[in-house]
């Protein structure tokens, strides 16, 4: 199985899209901070051979290309969940593509729920370690061609030196700090109380559906990952009242201004070390 198929290799040529530093996945709710980076160039995935369509509310669906501090940008506005009815393989279309454009660090973002009683609505998360619940993982079926390691270790999949740079982010914006596990689940309803409780025994700060099986795969090929979540609602359960995906959408509205002075710092932070590791 190819990283890319070859109609998507000569659309990428035909576009002369330049060799990008570090490729960002927005999550939900998180696709505005797009206005607030510095893009020059927008391709939408529908135009992209055999790329993905976004159908959750909150994705748009969007390549944006950009620079910041002298780092080349592929920003991806929307990604792709397994409860959509995707393949694990179409999942991760966005950490291939950016592979395949040279990037050699990963920043991915979602919402997520919080688990530990010490996360609330509108805190940031930095993911240092992730649990995968989804059943599935994105590189069954693959073989080890195009740089792609069908064993990778994982038992650094979340780089400390990009999680160094996120706390010196978060002291320069400034924002509290909370370090935890992320696990993953594949959606799309949510977790009822009996499985968070289970999730908390297993030691999950957060819970969300999506981010996991990206991260895989940018291990896979290489790639230094940072992942950020924003903690949209408290988990089932754990408080009163009824969960929906608006909860979502407006807690990203409602941290805007935070996320995104949170990103630029890291990719700032990016620019001063250097990307990778």
């Amino acid at each position: 199985m190819s990283l890319l198929s070859s109609d998507t290799a000569a659309f990428l040529e035909q576009k002369g899209l330049r060799r990008v530093d570090v490729a960002l996945i927005l999550g939900s709710g998180l696709n505005p901070l797009v206005a607030d980076l510095p893009l020059e160039r927008t391709i939408p995935y529908s135009s992209i051979p055999h790329f993905p369509s976004t159908t959750t509310e909150g994705h748009r669906g969007n390549l944006h290309l950009g620079l910041h501090d002298g780092l080349s940008l592929a920003v991806f506005e929307g990604r792709f969940h397994c409860y959509e009815g995707r393949s694990m393989f179409q999942v991760v279309s966005p950490v291939r593509l950016a592979s395949a454009l040279g990037a050699g660090t990963l920043l991915v973002t979602n919402a997520s729920g919080g688990i530990n009683p010490e996360l609330k609505r509108g805190d940031f998360l930095i993911v240092r370690d992730h649990i995968n619940l989804m059943g599935a993982n994105p590189l069954i079926g693959m073989q080890e061609t195009r740089g792609i390691n069908r064993f990778p270790d994982m038992s650094a999949a979340y780089s400390e030196v990009l999680r160094q740079v996120a706390r010196d982010a978060c002291a320069a914006v400034p924002l509290p700090v909370h370090e935890g596990i992320l696990a993953a689940v594949p959606g799309p309803c949510y977790e009822t109380p009996a499985e968070v409780r289970m999730l908390r025994l297993l030691g999950a700060d957060a819970v969300s559906m999506s981010t996991v099986p990206e991260v895989i795969m940018a291990r896979a090929l290489g790639m230094a990952v940072l992942g950020v979540s924003l903690i949209s609602n408290r988990a089932s359960g754990l408080e009163k009242g009824v969960l929906n995906h608006g909860e979502v959408i407006e807690a990203g509205k409602e941290k805007r201004r935070e996320a995104s002075a949170l990103l630029r710092a890291v990719l700032s932070g990016l620019a001063e070390a250097g990307p990778g590791e």
